[in-house]
């Protein structure tokens, strides 16, 4: 459609050991200190800065027991994770340059795995595990939809949805399945597409409706531009659909633009 919708595991390596190169987790990794090599002078120094090292992790750990999240800014609160997935760095600065390049948490855990790896510090491991804990973070979202009546949960819906494609760097077209008490029955990616365009088609739209006996269906896609705004391409092929489906007795309830910083419905609009 022109211009519209268009694991690894964290277990740590012993020391004796050759890690993979391709884990920066232990590229990063501090080699045991031999007293023999240090002298009487620098050992004292060496064990002060492990120590101090492992007393600033302790303290931050402490205040989000203490505290919860909210005596944490989001840099502390991303480098407390990095702790796990990057045992022996100083990971406040590949915290800070995270939020820099993509100027919130949600940006971070919203980003390729391939940008993610573009910023220094941050390797292909890392890269992955920052999308598995997105990956995780939608489940959850996903999983409080599971069995509700979706219109009845429509701020779940469009948090949902935004967490999911809101910064998704290419356009995808995603169709939100009901059944006839409007509860989800499956939320599919129909198409991807580039940063402008992702192809659409109204007769495999409704195809995959009837395959799953969905009486209605959502249709959701985001703009990478962050913009929501609807494109006459958005509405003519909102339209299309909506008259593709009435007569199989599938209805469109709506369909939902995902910007970075907010949503636009075309049923509030008005403009289906």
């Amino acid at each position: 459609m022109a211009k519209g919708p268009v694991s690894h595991t964290n277990d740590e390596l012993p020391f004796d050991l050759d890690p993979s190169p391709a884990d920066e987790r232990q590229l990063f990794a501090d080699q045991p200190v031999k007293p023999s090599a240090l002298g009487k002078q620098a050992l004292p120094a060496a064990l002060s800065k492990e120590e101090h090292y492992h007393g600033h992790r302790e303290r931050l750990r402490g205040r989000f027991r203490d505290h919860g999240d909210t005596a944490l800014a989001d840099y502390e609160v991303l480098e407390l994770l990095l702790f796990r997935l990057i045992p022996r760095r100083d990971t406040k600065p590949i915290a800070k340059a995270l939020l820099d390049r993509f100027g919130s948490l949600a940006g971070v855990f919203g980003a390729p795995a391939s940008l993610l790896q573009e910023v220094k510090g941050v390797g292909e491991a890392v890269a992955l595990d920052i999308k598995l804990i997105s990956a995780v973070a939608h489940r959850t979202l996903k999983s409080e939809l599971k069995g509700k009546q979706v219109l009845g949960s429509w701020s779940s819906v469009i948090q949902y949805c935004h967490a999911a494609m809101a910064h998704e760097a290419r356009e995808q077209f995603r169709i939100l399945f009901l059944d006839k008490r409007n509860a989800l029955i499956a939320d599919e990616v129909q198409g991807r597409g580039t940063i402008d365009h992702t192809p659409v088609y109204p007769r495999e739209v409704v195809k995959r409706a009837l395959e799953l006996s969905a009486t209605a269906i959502i249709l959701v896609h985001n703009h990478p531009s962050g913009d929501p705004t609807p494109s006459r391409a958005d509405i003519d092929m909102t339209k299309l659909i909506v008259e593709t489906a009435k007569p199989l007795g599938i209805a469109v309830h709506d369909h939902i633009i995902i910007g970075k910083d907010g949503h636009v419905s075309l049923k509030g609009l008005r403009l289906m």
